[in-house]
């Protein structure tokens, strides 16, 4: 009976479907053994074979249902939590006094340093890629042989940029605090420092060099344009138009700064783009210059004529008249001979002008020479007025008919269609009615 009372209730309660003594449940998990039919049993079975047939069930239950590994990996999953807090708990605290605020660096600096050595190693490490990548830097960007070498050097002032970014100024600063023995380090607060100053000047130099890359290439796209316009217009004017806009990009590449790569290019380029612009553009420049000379001469003449107009003038307005006619005829002389058209043109212009200005130098030269003669008159008629007794009877004649005489000859100089003109025509009526009065007498 204990032996019932130890088994499970279903196990009893299950009636048997055959005579092998196997669970129907395990069945489809035995192997399938053909065996000759046995006789049907003449007498039913005994208690003692009822229990031997239940105990056999339960030994085929309780073998299929032990798993030994579950065990294991129930112990293997406790050793790993414990292990991930053992571990866990040192390393979380390594962390935190790691973290990069001075409140908690520096009483952990001062009082257990060696839980910074991650830091220390850290920053170690971002110094010296800073200072090898600044040198590399350095060697692009001042040695580039191309555009792309601007790039990589402008990638490696980043990267350095970003190396030096990730050091703690305030912490550098004390870092003199902090040498140990068991640490030797190669930080320096000069090294970083200069390092600093360096990138700031690369990156400086790569700003320069980018805008002086840009220029280059906007001054050749306006280039490469202008000369497809020169060989496309149809008209004087889209021709003038192109040449313009030509002339402005070779401006524009003189203009680059000759100590940047582009710069270099430029000069190297540049050469061949004027010679190339005077191969192509050369006669119709000409053609423009000669123009433009021509009618600049033509104004200068004029206002030239515009100043002559309405004589008499004085010495001052007549030498500004000669001034004018110079200016368009100094024009007209540096037309060249090259251009047959244009250096004819001018050459006719030329003997007009010059005979105008011969023509104004002659005037004002009369205007000179009365304005002089009349000056000497007049003085001469003061003499003889300071000379002359108060008491007719003292008069000296024949002195007197001599210095009216010569009055009259200073007077007769001076010419007509001057200034002075009228003035000397009155005096020298004057001075011959007097000479006749003397001489009847």
């Amino acid at each position: 009976m204990n032996f019932f009372q130890n088994r499970p209730f279903n196990l009893l309660l299950r009636k048997p479907q055959n005579n092998s003594g196997i669970d129907p449940l395990l069945k489809s998990q035995q192997p399938v053994v053909l065996k000759p039919s046995a006789p049907r049993a003449s007498r039913p079975k005994t208690l003692t074979e009822i229990e031997k047939e239940i105990e056999a069930q339960a030994q085929v239950y309780r073998t299929y249902s032990y798993k030994p590994g579950v065990k294991k990996q129930k112990r293997l999953l406790s050793r790993m939590f414990w292990t991930a807090i053992l571990l866990g708990v040192p390393i979380g605290v390594v962390w935190v006094t790691n973290l990069p605020y001075p409140v908690i660096r520096r009483p952990v600096a001062r009082n257990a340093p060696i839980l910074l050595l991650p830091s220390y190693i850290s920053m170690e490490n971002n110094y010296r890629e800073a200072i090898g990548t600044v040198e590399q830097a350095q060697q692009l960007i001042e040695k580039a042989s191309s555009p792309a070498d601007l790039e990589r050097g402008e990638v490696k002032v980043k990267q350095a940029q970003k190396n030096l970014d990730a050091l703690p100024i305030w912490f550098i600063n004390e870092w003199s605090e902090y040498n140990y023995w068991w640490y030797d380090s190669r930080l320096s607060i000069y090294g970083f420092n200069a390092a600093r100053t360096k990138i700031g000047q690369l990156e400086a130099q790569v700003f320069q060099e980018k805008n002086a890359q840009t220029l280059l290439t906007d001054s050749e796209h306006t280039l490469n344009k202008a000369k497809q316009q020169y060989q496309q217009a149809s008209t004087s004017i889209d021709k003038k138009a192109a040449i313009v806009s030509w002339h402005s990009a070779l401006d524009n590449l003189e203009q680059i700064p000759g100590e940047t790569l582009a710069g270099k290019t430029a000069q190297k380029k540049l050469e061949s783009y004027q010679q190339e612009f005077k191969d192509v553009v050369g006669l119709a420049a000409g053609h423009e210059r000669i123009s433009t000379l021509i009618a600049a001469a033509q104004q200068f003449s004029a206002q030239a004529a515009k100043a002559g107009q309405n004589p008499p003038h004085t010495v001052i307005q007549w030498q500004q008249v000669e001034n004018l006619w110079q200016e368009a005829i100094n024009r007209l002389e540096q037309v060249p001979t090259q251009d047959l058209e244009g250096y004819a043109q001018a050459q006719r212009l030329l003997a007009t002008y010059q005979a105008n200005l011969g023509e104004i130098r002659i005037r004002r030269q009369a205007e000179q020479n009365s304005e002089s003669a009349l000056e000497h008159a007049q003085r001469q008629i003061q003499s003889l007025i300071a000379s002359t007794p108060t008491n007719p009877q003292l008069l000296d004649k024949n002195r007197t008919i001599s210095q009216l005489q010569g009055i009259i000859n200073q007077l007769q100089k001076v010419q007509p269609g001057t200034t002075t003109y009228l003035q000397a025509q009155q005096l020298l009526l004057s001075a011959n009615n007097k000479l006749s009065q003397l001489q009847a007498k």
